[in-house]
């Protein structure tokens, strides 16, 4: 494997006119905080074991995390017992080399300032924490299979600005320019719906009651798409295959699923927060998210425990006249740790995947049918495979083409990813940040078929050493094609691997290979070990065709006192997503501990009908 030079403080390939750069370090004037631990003797591992927590919290990805900062905000007594030795989960960060890697996405959306849907913002400024962020122009930029009317291939970016996204798109399908517009602003009408309420949960009647008498439009518009799919709607106005399978890659990219099995709800805030609040680059990398969230919920008197294993949810026999299910109930009270530590809780909630929550943590003797059916309509979706690499600048193209007329803008489900340094004269000036390429449509949903390519040092130079870049490349995989191999024949398939990704890579930089001075390979195995997650999965996606966001569950589950959070729950996978997931669990746990008021009597009824059409979906 190439392993990255010490490097002294030049600054030679990387270039000193750019103007990204030169916008970005007016950002990134402060010193950056080290993603931490430096020393592991430092963590924090012990909490009080002698309390009844009003929460113990498995897990401290974003949606645990979030659910801890707006409980601790109340002023709930909160515990996240987290495995491994920093927070984050997928949405963490390390150092290699003097490279900063975000262990995931690095395609940031919820960090703008106005509107309800800014849910990174809302969360950190929920235990006083801000960030530094750094705009991005473009929020991707697609490469797709070449066609009768693209023989060089469809090349679309999506800019910030809605005007100049839809301009760019219908000229390159101009008998379908109404459709291109009529859809899009379809997205907008479910967009500013949801734009116009305060997110909370969604199985909360009291809330949601309130919220209609204050926006009584909003609320029934997106009543009207609670059963939808993007598919259907993408139909109504667009006929051209080609078009339709773009619509599809914009599902895949973030649901790993097409546009028949994606939500419209789902696709409604995506591709319009993308225009309203941008993409935008928080300084330090992604995983400074997750520290300054815990920073925030130990200062208001939370607890934040790493290298915590918890094995067992501990549960015990409960009144079932509190419960909306009619099957036995049990009720979880606790958890325990593989070193014995026991800690109690009013309520237990689980960042784990619902298969680690389920069958891992409570065992299937103790599956609820609700659990069984779920696992029916949903499947895991595939883990990633994930090159990490430092390259040479000056391997990224400039973007110095016009696009029909337009000049473009100057820039200031697991899955294997690879993530390289590279020199910074392998990557010029003014490139976008992020890239999807696909080779042939065929492939779009198979194991990687479809490339992610992110270079946040772009937005952030701190993240590299001086004349260096970051490309982190990631494709989806499945953790089947990793086992039973020898260390030996595992650790050469994942360079062969790499190598084959990398030359697909070179379609976009050429030379990207002679650049790369640092490259990790992380696989599906790689995902399970270190984020916890069953094969590496990134959570659920459709078995058939889900009644929109009626399929997917919420957070409250069947056995009481029991929640689930982050990617396993509505509205799924993201960053963005399982922060709204957490918005909507600690709501729902605040009612339910007498935090906020709610409506007791009419609770029981209205989940007991979220889980009769949810159940029969």
């Amino acid at each position: 494997m190439l392993r990255a030079r010490a490097f002294s403080g030049a600054n030679a390939g990387r270039s000193s006119g750019s103007r990204r750069s030169l916008a970005c370090n007016r950002f990134i004037n402060a010193a950056i905080k080290t993603p931490y631990p430096t020393d592991t003797a430092q963590l924090t591992t012990e909490a009080p074991t002698d309390v009844v927590y009003d929460a113990v919290i498995i897990g401290g990805g974003m949606g645990g995390l979030t659910t801890a900062a707006k409980l601790v905000a109340k002023g709930a007594k909160v515990v996240v017992l987290e495995k491994y030795l920093v927070p984050g989960g997928s949405a963490a960060h390390y150092k290699r080399e003097g490279y900063t890697f975000d262990v995931g996405s690095s395609m940031m959306f919820g960090f703008g300032d106005q509107g309800t849907t800014n849910l990174i913002t809302k969360a950190l400024e929920s235990v006083g924490k801000r960030m530094q962020t750094v705009p991005d122009p473009t929020q991707v930029h697609y490469h797709c299979p070449p066609s009768s009317a693209h023989p060089e291939g469809l090349n679309v970016q999506v800019w910030r600005k809605y005007e100049d996204f839809v301009a760019e798109l219908s000229a390159r399908f101009p008998a379908e320019a109404a459709g291109v517009r009529s859809f899009y602003d379809e997205c907008w009408a479910v967009f500013n719906s949801l734009n116009s309420l305060e997110m909370k949960s969604l199985e909360e009647p009291r809330y949601l009651m309130g919220e209609f008498v204050k926006n009584p439009i909003a609320c029934l518009t997106l009543a009207s798409y609670l059963i939808t799919n993007t598919g259907d709607v993408a139909r109504k106005y667009i006929k051209d295959p080609e078009l339709l399978k773009f619509i599809d890659l914009e599902c895949f990219i973030w649901s790993t699923v097409n546009a028949d099995m994606t939500p419209m709800i789902n696709a409604g805030m995506v591709f319009c927060d993308r225009h309203f609040g941008g993409i935008n680059y928080p300084v330090g990398g992604v995983g400074a998210i997750a520290e300054n969230m815990v920073d925030g919920i130990t200062e208001r008197g939370g607890h934040v425990v790493y290298k915590a294993n918890v094995k067992e949810i501990i549960t015990e026999a409960a009144d079932s006249s509190s419960s909306s299910s009619s099957e036995p109930s049990i009720c979880a009270t606790g958890v325990r740790l593989a070193d014995g530590r026991v800690f109690r809780g009013k309520s237990i909630i689980s960042n784990a995947t619902r298969w680690d929550t389920f069958e891992g943590l409570m065992g299937e003797s103790k599956m609820p049918e609700s659990e069984k059916l779920f696992r029916k309509r949903y499947k895991k979706s595939p883990s990633f495979l994930s090159i990490h690499m430092g390259v040479k600048a000056d391997v990224l193209p400039p973007d110095t083409d016009h696009v029909h007329g337009l000049k473009r803008y100057k820039k200031s489900p697991s899955f294997l990813s690879i993530h390289m340094g590279v020199k910074a004269d392998v990557l010029p000036p003014d490139t976008d940040v992020h890239h999807i390429l696909v080779e042939t449509w065929e492939q779009m949903e198979q194991p990687r078929g479809t490339l992610f390519v992110s270079m946040p040092s772009l937005l952030d130079p701190s993240l590299a050493p001086p004349g260096r870049h970051i490309i982190h490349a990631f494709t989806p995989d499945w953790i089947d094609a990793w086992q039973g191999m020898s260390p030996a024949e595992y650790d050469a398939k994942k360079e062969a691997v790499a190598d084959e990704i990398c030359a697909r890579l070179e379609k976009l930089f050429p030379g990207l290979r002679a650049g790369i001075d640092f490259r990790e390979v992380g696989t599906p195995r790689t995902h399970r070990r270190y984020l916890s997650r069953e094969d590496g999965t990134y959570g659920p996606i459709p078995s058939r065709r889900p009644l929109g966001m009626l399929s997917m569950p919420f957070n409250s589950t069947s056995v009481q006192g029991l929640y689930c959070v982050g990617d396993s729950t509505f509205p799924g996978q993201g960053v963005n997503a399982v922060v709204f997931s957490g918005f909507g669990c600690a709501h729902r746990v605040a009612v339910d501990l007498g935090m906020e008021p709610g409506w007791p009597a009419v609770d029981k009824a209205y989940a007991g009908l979220l889980n009769y059409v949810r159940d029969r979906s």
